[in-house]
């Protein structure tokens, strides 16, 4: 039988401004190591630290725009585009337009404090 996930569990999230996380699947809300799947709601101005994760991140944006940082560059992803960062890349997330943005991101494997690797 099909599992119904009913809600997402709110996971505190690490910027400069509160962000909203809702983590659907993953290893806090589903138990689920393989691959996360969660809703961000981040407010203009908000800015995470950079990071070097062990797992793939692939992140649609739903709403507004997600400024990424990666050696060498940055881009900006808005509505309706997404952007895949590999393993082991540095990468770091911001929502610098007015309306934040929202988005969903999908992490294979899960997402984990322990495997992001957040700078200092």
């Amino acid at each position: 039988m099909p599992r119904h996930i009913a809600k997402p569990t709110v996971i505190e999230a690490v910027g400069n401004l509160p962000k909203r996380i809702e983590e659907f699947v993953g290893r806090v809300n589903s138990g689920h190591v393989g691959v996360s799947v969660a809703r961000m709601v981040s407010p203009a101005g908000w800015v995470e630290p950079g990071q070097r994760p062990e797992f793939e991140e692939i992140t649609v944006v739903l709403k507004g725009a997600l400024r990424v940082e990666y050696e060498g560059g940055a881009l900006t992803v808005r509505a309706g585009e997404a952007v895949v960062a590999k393993p082991g890349e540095w990468v770091r997330y911001g929502s610098p337009e007015p309306g934040g943005a929202e988005y969903v991101a999908v992490c294979l494997p899960a997402f984990s404090p322990d495997t992001v690797h957040r700078d200092p």
